[in-house]
């Protein structure tokens, strides 16, 4: 009887195993994330967990949906083993005011690139970042743009812990409210420092 039982629990791990790999290689992942460089939207230091989220391959891949403002998980244009989980703020064409360790005050998004960058990076509106913090994160300040081919899903939502289900996007909208927290005032800071191409307007990025 036990045989049996076990021999059908094997089968059933059998049956969908394909289907879990499939799956998994071309449409969703869910990763661990590690790390604080893209605190408070990730990890934030009020949990005792670390969040695990939920990313579309689908969405990068195939759809290509993702623009400004999306968190993503990105090959690592300095080492290939590792996988980087930051947030995008330009396009292609854009401008951007950069921060340091950039060497330029300024970079333009040349084509087939994004710039992104961690949380931590970006200083609040009327505050300096205290210490080094802002150099804290491994990002488009540090190694520039980004070729989109090492773009490999996007963020769609944390399942764990319980008290964080869900999306994680936030947009700051001063018109709903004169008070802003830390992460609205960072997305704020990250609009004012990008100078948006005209071109992409029209293709809705």
């Amino acid at each position: 009887m036990n045989n049996f039982w076990l021999c059908r629990k094997l089968w059933s791990y059998l049956y969908w195993t394909p289907a879990i790999v499939f799956l998994s290689d071309h449409f969703f992942h869910v990763k661990t994330i590690t790390g604080r460089s893209m605190q408070p939207t990730l990890n934030p230091d009020s949990s005792q967990w670390r969040d695990v989220a939920l990313f579309s391959k689908f969405a990068v891949r195939e759809a290509q949906e993702y623009g400004r403002g999306d968190i993503v998980t990105i090959r690592s244009p300095e080492n290939p083993k590792y996988v980087l989980i930051k947030r995008i703020i330009a396009m292609e064409g854009d401008i951007v005011k950069t921060l340091p360790p950039y060497p330029d005050l300024e970079a333009t998004v040349p084509q087939g690139h994004v710039w992104i960058e961690g949380q931590e990076s970006m200083p609040l509106i009327g505050k300096c970042p205290p210490g080094d913090e802002h150099f804290l994160s491994d990002d488009s300040n540090r190694f520039g743009p980004v070729s989109k081919g090492l773009i490999e899903s996007k963020l769609l939502m944390i399942i764990w812990p319980p008290q964080r289900f869900g999306s994680v996007n936030v947009k700051a909208n001063p018109t709903k409210g004169l008070s802003l927290n830390d992460e609205q005032r960072r997305e704020l800071s990250r609009h004012a420092r990008v100078q948006i191409s005209a071109s992409s307007f029209s293709s809705g990025q």
